[in-house]
């Protein structure tokens, strides 16, 4: 099974996954926050509404879990709570004690005990959003499991109970607030195949600039290169970010590699205009090294692409697996934005200055970057 892990610097949670020789790993560099995640979140429908809360803190082992196609709960963000109804119609229930809650910041799996084995009815190790496990109730109403847990940010909106693609790019919208994703990397082709499986499911609108260089200059990227050399094509990448800079609501593949702007440290100055993720193909035989090396790439800074909001890291590479990468991008894009929720409004203002290459530390109106110096009203 492979794993998949953000990185940034709090405390460290686990969730499993699956995608096969795939192992994604993210990173702030510029924000607080450490959480691990490895993927096979079972995957649940939403109906409409639900409700839980928690007395006892029990340890329960699955043993089944739902699907996203089932349709055995109902689901409802209440403001300060979220509200789960799971149905018990055909369970023979004794009693209370035949129910066993388990709730963590991050996790919930809910048991029930049948003759002589247990039934797990749900495990995931990834909510949508961390809860206050404290706080978290649970009693029988009928036919039904209510289920009502605490939200530690009442402010944050739940489309549902756990966090899965579905979940991400509807909820997207109340986080990312319209600004633009930019998807750097060695991999021209990765770039491109994970930026369109965002914009799709984001709606946002799918931008690759390579294409855009190739309609523009009328023939390849590698003729372009053996004709005119990588910096003439680095250039004209270049000119073409800046173009996109003030679009909203787009998602942008760039080149990879050693022809792209983004390989280059010098050439960030409109990226800074959206979130960047970097998509970074790495070596790591297991999740530790994998996060190590990530912590290198960071602190060294030597590559220009650690300049990245957000590093996922991929052991191996297949098509197939666009989706669960995409997936991996947008939940470290939640957790970076939850980090500071004033990231939106600060690329707004930083793309309404003119970009002027001053991300995240934002100069007063008039800062000349040739210069480094502030410009009084005066001399403007």
């Amino acid at each position: 099974m492979a794993t998949l892990s953000f990185f940034s610097q709090n405390p460290i949670k686990t969730l499993e996954f699956s995608p096969p020789n795939l192992t994604p790993f993210l990173s702030k560099p510029y924000f607080t926050s450490f959480t691990t995640v490895s993927s096979q979140i079972p995957r649940f429908a939403s109906n409409s509404f639900g409700i839980f809360k928690r007395f006892n803190r029990l340890s329960c082992n699955s043993l089944s879990t739902f699907s996203i196609n089932t349709k055995n709960y109902e689901f409802l963000d209440d403001s300060s709570e979220v509200e789960l109804r799971l149905r018990l119609e055909g369970r023979d229930i004794q009693s209370a004690r035949d129910i066993f809650v388990d709730a963590d910041e991050s996790s919930l799996t809910i048991r029930l005990q049948q003759s002589d084995s247990p039934i797990t009815l749900i495990e995931t190790k990834h909510l949508y959003e961390k809860i206050k496990p404290g706080e978290t109730i649970w009693y029988i109403d009928d036919d039904q499991l209510v289920v009502n847990l605490k939200k530690q940010d009442a402010d944050l909106k739940w489309p549902d109970i756990v966090e899965s693609w579905e979940s991400l790019t509807v909820g997207a919208i109340q986080f990312l607030k319209g600004t633009s994703i930019y998807i750097v990397g060695d991999s021209t082709e990765i770039n491109q195949k994970v930026a369109r499986e965002l914009a799709v499911g984001l709606g946002y609108t799918p931008l690759n600039t390579k294409e855009l260089l190739e309609t523009f200059s009328k023939q390849s990227i590698d003729s372009w290169v053996i004709a005119e050399g990588p910096d003439s094509v680095a250039e004209a990448e270049s000119a073409i970010l800046e173009s996109l800079s003030s679009h909203v609501r787009a998602v942008v593949a760039t080149l990879g590699g050693r022809y792209g702007a983004a390989g280059r440290a010098d050439k960030w100055q409109h990226l800074y205009a959206g979130f960047t993720v970097w998509l970074s193909e790495s070596e790591a035989t297991d999740e530790d090294s994998a996060k190590e090396e990530t912590k290198r790439h960071i602190q060294d800074g030597t590559l220009a692409y650690s300049k990245a909001e957000v590093v996922v890291k991929l052991q191996g590479w297949h098509a197939d697996h666009t989706k669960t990468v995409a997936q991996a991008s947008l939940s470290a894009l939640k957790q970076l934005i939850q980090s500071d929720k004033k990231l939106p409004g600060k690329k707004s203002l930083y793309i309404r200055l003119g970009c002027r290459g001053d991300w995240p530390n934002i100069k007063p109106p008039g800062w000349d970057p040739s210069t480094g110096a502030d410009v009084s009203p005066s001399t403007l």
